[in-house]
C-alpha cells in the first residue's frame, strides 16, 4: 500500500492550478488531497480568496511535462515528484519535565539512593532523576554545597519518578525489589 503525499500548502497550489493550466477539479482534487467541492468553491472565489498561489513547478512538486499529458487526457492523475517528497521527522524522546517547586528536591531523592541502593550506576540515577553527573558526584562525595541540610526521601514519593521506572532501575541494577511495603 503506497502512502498518499500531499503537496506543500495544497490549497496554494490548488489555486495555481485552477489558473494556470486546463487540468479537471477531479485531477486537482486527487494531488491536492481536497474534495472536489472544495476546488469548485476556490474556482468560484468562494473560498481561498486571501490565499496567494503556489506554483508546484517551481517548489519541484510538478513538472511542465507532467501537467501538460495530465492536461490532454483527463483520466490520467498528476503525481508528486518524488523527489520533492519530505519526510516528516521523527522526533526524539522528549526530556522528562519536573515541576520548578521538585526541583530543589532531587539532591534529597539522590542521597536516599545512595544510601540505600549504592550499586546503581551512576549513569542510570542520572537518567532516573534527571540532574547531572557532578550533583550526583557531589552528594557522593558529601562536597555539595548544601550536604548538612540534605534529608534523604524517596524520589517516588517526592514525584520525580514513577514507581515503575524506579522498580525498572533497581531491576536493571539487579537489585531484588522488596515488596513487603
Amino acid at each position: 500500500m503506497s502512502t498518499k503525499y500531499t503537496p506543500l500548502m495544497p490549497k496554494a497550489t490548488a489555486i495555481w492550478l485552477i489558473d494556470n493550466t486546463t487540468l479537471t477539479f477531479e485531477q486537482i482534487a486527487e494531488f491536492c488531497n481536497m474534495h472536489i467541492i472544495e476546488i469548485q468553491a476556490i474556482a468560484d472565489g468562494n473560498i481561498a480568496a486571501n490565499i496567494l498561489p503556489q506554483s508546484p513547478i517551481s517548489s519541484g512538486q510538478l513538472t511542465k511535462e507532467d501537467i501538460a499529458k495530465c492536461e490532454s487526457d483527463p483520466k490520467l492523475k498528476i503525481t508528486i515528484n518524488e523527489k520533492a517528497i519530505i519526510e516528516p521527522k521523527i522526533k526524539g524522546k522528549k526530556t522528562k519535565y519536573i515541576p520548578i517547586a521538585r526541583r530543589s528536591d532531587k539532591p534529597d531523592a539522590i542521597i536516599y539512593i545512595l544510601k540505600n541502593y549504592p550499586d546503581i550506576d551512576k549513569k542510570k540515577l542520572k537518567k532516573l532523576i534527571g540532574t547531572t553527573t557532578n550533583m550526583i558526584d557531589s552528594i557522593a562525595n558529601k562536597t555539595y554545597w548544601n550536604y548538612k541540610e540534605l534529608k534523604p526521601r524517596d524520589p517516588v514519593l517526592l514525584g520525580i519518578c514513577s514507581q515503575s521506572e524506579f522498580n525498572k532501575l533497581l531491576e536493571e541494577s539487579g537489585i531484588e525489589i522488596n515488596q513487603s511495603n
